[in-house]
């Protein structure tokens, strides 16, 4: 074995938890008594500390076995983070990027850390040769790019990490690759342990049926975009921040660069602090936007993709989904980027403006990772589709709101209910919308003492109409888009002349 491999003077490395050492006790098990060409992945939450682990697999294995680590990652980001996690757990690595072309010095060295595709061009130039490597770890592994590698290394124990053992590629499903999954902890037990801070998920109703599905199975960008740059998106969206997250460092999530554009003018103009970043902004640029990011208490960052994975800011307080994605594994990195726990932040806020909740479960959730990794079709094909969610979407008024209607016992409106009632009574169904409105003007005048103030208040009914509407239009057997639009206006004005006439009558009840 090389010298120095494991130094023995290393900046302290961080305290391994008990749930850690059972998994790592886990995975060793295996190392020690499976063939030495186990392909096995490992499952834990984003925030439960998936490279502290490996990195003390590397030191163990190192000082156990006379064979070499090889690490690879699918960011420079992560390889830099990995190496330098490496060595504060004392183990001496070199990082194979782009410059290296040779490794002169390889038998200086019993870990490398690696790019897959720099590996595999390095690999196929023949330029690059790894000799006695008896263990492979791929963190992130649902990426499929690393299947391209796992040939080059036939002798060598493959040890998967990931949040979530979902492939990427349904065509490519992981078991494929992998002979078993070992499942950690899960969210729900990190928060109950207190490594990890609690999600509380606000979900707004978001009609996606004009959204498409792509080659690789989830939106394409640019339906999203044309959906979430329209103006009610825009202010669907400044509603939710200010509702639930005015003042709180916020990162918003887009699936295009046009839609997180929108969302900064419209931040902007607002008059907060807002900045944008997309994976074309320079490495300069996005160094500066992620130390104000850090150092601004109540920052807004807008951004595409490039917050996902090897991005780490505790401070984050607020995560605003401002996309739908079809994509589990990006569901749960998103959320995770807000999970760190801090001495002063037990919880954090989830905006959902793309129906993810519905689709996917809360966050917090249990998951059947061994069902998902063993029947991935199974577990996609009986996902909630975009036209059931809305069919099943109830409004739930926010308590800031029902608080201003306190006079009023109820808020409710069972729209489905007040339909079949009006078909058994022969009725037009339209008599449905007209005691729909009698509520709303009711709710309205009751709790105002001033006309302006009641037709305020109707103006913050428009989340609560829009359901019922779309209610309404899901009773009718036909009924387009431009339709229930129309609908929705007509019921808005109508609102605002029956709470005018219903105002007159009070005045008049109370003159007499």
């Amino acid at each position: 074995m090389p010298q120095n491999t494991v130094e023995t003077e290393f900046e302290e490395r961080k305290e391994l938890y008990d749930y850690q050492k059972g998994d790592i006790d886990a995975i060793f098990e295996r190392i020690d008594n499976a063939s030495p060409q186990h392909h096995l992945l490992y499952q834990l939450p984003t925030g439960g500390g998936k490279t502290v682990i490996f990195s003390e697999i590397v030191r163990r294995y190192i000082q156990k076995h006379d064979k070499k680590v090889v690490v690879l990652t699918h960011r420079i980001e992560l390889c830099k983070q990995t190496s330098k996690m490496l060595k504060g757990f004392g183990v001496k690595n070199k990082i194979i990027n782009s410059n290296v072309k040779e490794l002169p010095d390889q038998n200086d060295y019993s870990c490398f850390v690696a790019m897959v595709e720099t590996l595999k061009n390095r690999i196929n130039d023949e330029k690059l040769h790894l000799d006695n490597i008896g263990l492979v770890i791929i963190d992130e592994a649902h990426y499929n790019s690393f299947r391209k590698l796992l040939s080059s290394f036939k002798k060598a124990f493959i040890l998967g990490v990931t949040a979530t053992p979902l492939s990427s590629n349904i065509k490519l499903p992981m078991h494929q690759n992998y002979d078993e999954l070992i499942v950690g902890d899960t969210i729900q037990s990190l928060i109950n342990k207190g490594f990890l801070a609690k999600a509380i998920t606000y979900s707004y109703d978001v009609g996606l049926t004009s959204l498409k599905v792509g080659i690789n199975g989830d939106y394409t960008v640019k339906s999203s975009d044309d959906l979430y740059t329209n103006m009610a998106m825009q202010e669907k969206l400044l509603h939710a921040y200010t509702e639930k997250s005015l003042g709180k460092k916020t990162l918003i999530f887009n699936n295009g660069i046009n839609t997180s554009l929108y969302v900064y003018e419209t931040f902007r103009e607002a008059g907060y602090d807002v900045r944008h970043l997309d994976n074309t902004s320079s490495t300069e640029e996005r160094k500066d936007i992620l130390h104000w990011f850090k150092h601004t208490p109540n920052a807004i960052l807008t951004s595409v993709g490039i917050l996902t994975t090897g991005f780490d800011e505790p401070t984050v307080e607020t995560i605003i989904l401002n996309r739908a994605t079809k994509s589990l594994t990006l569901y749960f990195q998103m959320i995770g980027r807000g999970s760190r726990k801090l001495e002063n932040k037990d919880e954090f806020t989830v905006i959902d403006l793309g129906n993810n909740a519905a689709r996917f479960g809360l966050w917090s959730d249990p998951v059947n990772w061994q069902h998902i990794f063993k029947s991935p079709e199974y577990y996609l094909e009986n996902l909630r589709d975009d036209a059931e969610i809305e069919l099943y979407f109830k409004y739930e008024m926010p308590p800031e709101l029902r608080a201003k209607f306190s006079k009023t016992q109820i808020v409710t409106f069972d729209v489905d209910e007040e339909h079949k009632m009006v078909i058994r009574q022969n009725l037009r169904s339209k008599v449905v919308l007209e005691k729909s409105l009698e509520q709303h003007a009711a709710m309205c005048v009751d709790n105002s003492e001033e006309l302006q103030d009641a037709k305020r208040l109707a103006k913050e009914l428009d989340e609560d109409i829009e359901c019922r509407v779309k209610r309404f239009s899901k009773c009718l057997s036909q009924c387009s888009k431009n339709y229930r639009e129309w609908l929705v206006e007509d019921y808005k004005m109508k609102l605002t002349v029956l709470i005018g006439k219903k105002y007159r009558e009070k005045i008049m009840n109370e003159a007499d």
